[in-house]
């Protein structure tokens, strides 16, 4: 299905479950509901007003709500939880996959994430227990404790039969078994085409593939990410400090890690977070935008008193005054597709200080041969408008001087930002404009303060 078509159909049942609120037809929106899959509620409930999504999702069949709810974006699920009796949050948590579980139960009150701890089996809560006691963002905060493993010295058939005795406990994403041996200790990894395949006298030893590598549970999940899309993996072990396997990662939590960078940088580029809820309440949504609209406004200040210094320049050359907003503006063009390109560099791993300066001295280079070109044409422009060939060297020298100052401020804010610890998504754009307003009117209203009075 193309995903034009997936965007049509799930925009019909949004407007079909719509038209039955406004209808008060609670049963054939509760119908409806049960026809789809946690995701799409998810879609619907995020695209609906608050006092609508709240009546729709007490619609829900409770057997939905747990899975519904790890689809949801953090505030809307954080919002939909407050108003949840604490036996709903349990009952929502009976059917959680354990990496899931624990990224939901550190959002709970005390007393509810106890609750949801009693009513887990022993089992259930050692697993737990090891997922909490790494960092969100590594390999082991992402992997689930639900690996089948064998041992290297059994045959295929045992390995056969083992399986159908586990049966519906064999996780429906199982793509290959993890070896190890009786000290749990990682061996390598035998695929379930492999099983079926190769003679069932075979032992595991003799078939198992040594090619995945595994991944410490220490390792970063944007790491984790990279080697997946590298390596086209589906599934891939987690392994401790000893070498022991602890776990294993699906594509499925790669994929949604992969959106909610993606999501990540392209709401940072307007100050914005991943989770922000379209329908949150209006004090809520302004105090988070407020900050980012705050800075904003220091800097447009800072750029204000540049202009200032030069006054009696505007007064007598009143030309400049419509010119200006050209230099600014190539400026922030060509530095945000610098900081674009070194956003995402950092994102993939791509960039560091080692090959920094290759970056800055190609930025550099493009530049150039774009100052050059477009510094022409508006010289010509400007000159031709204004009928002054001072004019349109002075504008054209500018440009070049804030095209090449943008390159510098796209290559190396980013780096700059991430080593202090600030996300270059949220922060580089504000402190770019800043750097191609003030260079750009400095170096405009400078030059022409020394060469046309």
């Amino acid at each position: 299905m193309s995903s034009q078509t997936t965007t049509e159909s799930e925009i019909s049942r949004l407007e079909q479950i719509q038209e039955f609120l406004d209808q008060d037809a609670w049963r054939e929106a509760a119908q409806l509901l049960k026809k789809l899959q946690p995701a799409e509620i998810a879609h619907v409930l995020e695209a609906l007003p608050l006092n609508q999504r709240q009546i729709l999702w007490d619609l829900l069949d409770t057997a939905q709500d747990g899975e519904t709810l790890m689809e949801l974006t953090e505030n809307v699920r954080n919002e939909l939880i407050q108003n949840m009796d604490q036996e709903d949050i349990v009952a929502a948590t009976e059917h959680m996959d354990v990496d899931d579980l624990a990224d939901f139960i550190q959002e709970l009150p005390h007393d509810v994430t106890r609750e949801v701890m009693e009513s887990l089996s022993e089992q259930d809560r050692r697993r737990l227990e090891t997922v909490l006691s790494y960092p969100e963002d590594t390999a082991g905060g992402l992997m689930n404790t639900d690996p089948v493993t064998v041992r290297p010295e059994v045959t295929l058939d045992v390995v056969l039969r083992y399986l159908r005795q586990l049966g519906d406990k064999v996780p429906r994403d199982t793509d290959q078994l993890f070896v190890t041996n009786r000290e749990d200790k990682y061996l390598g990894t035998l695929r379930l085409a492999d099983l079926v395949t190769h003679d069932p006298q075979e032992t595991v030893a003799e078939v198992m593939s040594l090619e995945v590598q595994p991944f410490n549970a220490l390792t970063a999940a944007a790491d984790v990410a990279r080697r997946f899309e590298q390596y086209d993996l589906l599934s891939a072990p987690v392994v401790n400090e000893e070498g022991q396997l602890v776990g294993r990662i699906t594509v499925d939590d790669v994929v949604d890690l992969i959106r909610e960078e993606g999501e990540h940088h392209f709401m940072g580029s307007a100050g914005l977070s991943e989770d922000e809820d379209m329908f949150a309440p209006v004090m809520v949504s302004s105090k988070r935008r407020a900050l980012w609209l705050g800075i904003n406004l220091l800097t447009a200040f800072l750029a204000s008193w540049v202009i200032g210094h030069f006054e009696a320049t505007l007064d007598k050359i009143v030309a400049l005054a419509v010119l200006m907003p050209i230099v600014a503006s190539m400026g922030g063009v060509g530095g945000t597709q610098t900081l674009t390109l070194a956003i995402r560099g950092l994102a993939l791993g791509q960039l560091s200080s080692k090959n920094a300066g290759y970056l800055l001295a190609k930025e550099l280079a493009i530049a150039l041969v774009n100052g050059i070109l477009w510094a022409f044409v508006v010289g010509i422009i400007a000159g031709l408008w204004f009928n002054s060939t001072d004019i349109a060297l002075v504008i054209a020298a500018a440009m070049m001087i804030n095209l090449m100052a943008a390159a510098v401020a796209g290559a190396l804010l980013p780096l700059a930002l991430d080593r202090l610890g600030i996300d270059p998504a949220l922060a580089g754009g504000v402190l770019l404009t800043t750097v191609t307003d003030v260079v750009g009117f400095l170096a405009f209203l400078g030059l022409a303060t020394a060469f046309l009075l």
